[in-house]
């Protein structure tokens, strides 16, 4: 029988789930405010949407009433309940760049991972805490976001600091959206479009490059947090150490941990245009000649050039890119700013393709004569999957 399997994917302001059967999606539930109250959109495989009423009144609180929702929807009954429960986990450190079954070495493990990433892990803790209750006696896999890195040399993963205390603490750039760039991979491999060198451009509210060599993890922007590299939505990328404790000394922020939140929180686009971390107002604020909106949508446009850039030598070359993620996908501005720049590497877009509807999971907007440059569509609850069947043994 193929297994009834829970995907979580907590965020700060909202929750997500999806429910799969074996390998297929069964539906997903989208929880968040709405009119000062939580609402929970339910959509089917086949593209259905459903309103559910919700009488609590705090994220806190959706896992226990999960198990109701998912049975009055006829999704499981007192006799068949859910298989295993999928979370996904992004936290530095060599433990968690591999999947568990949470026991209790991994909540001791997410209890030390709280302290290292106090604005990260937490959320997730937390979920996996509520469903082992609400759930009692369901397995539950932490999947590492991180996991398709570990493939990567020992030289791209190093900092230039004192080796037995980068080994001692964990002190490493294990780089993040491994799921994402894991997923593209997996699918080009099917689709017998992968290349031997390729540039992996996952760019949405988060975004980082990875640089993919014979289908494996070679080198990645994001670092020992998912703070490190690329510009993002309200993400500094990177900074200079002395630069962020200027910040902290002038902005007088209190502790390290105030530091990071408003690393994390407050710059990347939303910090630089001094209004918005959304993208599409960003662009149309450039339109509208605002100057710091203007500012922002070049610095972004940089950062992600200058590292594929990097990641091409890394590479000594590259055959091929993929735009993906919420930016990369829907944006057909930013792929056309950003590979303005990319003919020194064999790149050139096809702005006709590059605005076209794209129906299919993946699509190429090269034009004729370039290498290609791949717009597809990632899929993390897929690779979260993936990867459950291997330890769930399928």
């Amino acid at each position: 029988m193929e297994k009834l399997i829970l995907i979580t994917n907590p965020g700060s302001s909202s929750r997500k789930y999806a429910l799969y059967h074996g390998d297929k999606l069964e539906c997903s539930f989208h929880f968040e405010f709405e009119g000062g109250k939580i609402v929970c959109t339910m959509k089917k495989a086949d593209g259905s949407k459903k309103k559910i009423n919700c009488a609590f009144k705090e994220l806190t609180s959706t896992v226990a009433n999960l198990d109701n929702i998912l049975e009055d929807e006829g999704y499981i009954t007192k006799a068949r309940g859910l298989d295993a429960i999928l979370a996904r986990v992004a936290a530095p450190g060599e433990y968690f760049s591999h999947d568990h079954i949470v026991d209790d070495e991994c909540l001791k493990q997410l209890e030390v991972a709280k302290k290292k990433a106090p604005l990260h892990v937490p959320v997730v803790a937390a979920e996996i805490e509520h469903f082992m209750v609400t759930f009692r006696g369901t397995p539950i896999i932490a999947i590492s976001d991180s996991g398709f890195h570990t493939a990567r040399p020992e030289l791209m993963k190093a900092y230039a600091i004192d080796q037995e205390l980068a080994d001692k603490y964990d002190i490493k750039r294990w780089g993040f959206h491994g799921l994402s760039v894991g997923s593209i991979v997996n699918y080009m491999k099917k689709e017998e479009i992968l290349p031997e060198k390729l540039i992996v451009c996952h760019i949405g509210s988060g975004s980082s490059l990875t640089a993919v060599f014979d289908g494996k993890s070679h080198d990645t922007t994001m670092g020992y947090s998912p703070l490190d590299g690329l510009m993002m939505s309200t993400r500094s990328g990177n900074i200079d150490v002395a630069a962020a404790l200027a910040i902290k000394k002038n902005k007088k922020i209190a502790s390290d941990e105030a530091l990071e939140k408003y690393l994390n929180k407050e710059c990347g686009l939303k910090g630089v245009s001094g209004k918005t971390d959304d993208m599409r107002e960003i662009i149309q604020l450039r339109d509208e000649g605002d100057k710091l909106g203007t500012f922002a949508h070049a610095l972004y446009v940089y950062r992600i050039q200058t590292a594929i850039g990097q990641m091409a030598a890394s590479l000594g070359g590259v055959d091929a890119i993929v735009f993906t993620a919420t930016i990369g996908e829907r944006s057909d501005e930013i792929r056309k700013m950003v590979c303005q720049k990319l003919a020194y590497l064999g790149f050139s877009l096809d702005e006709d393709k590059n605005v076209a509807d794209m129906p299919e999971r993946h699509t190429n907007i090269a034009s004729e004569g370039s290498k290609p440059i791949w717009v597809i569509r990632t899929d993390e609850f897929e690779e979260m999957i993936r990867k459950a069947g291997e330890i769930l043994g399928e």
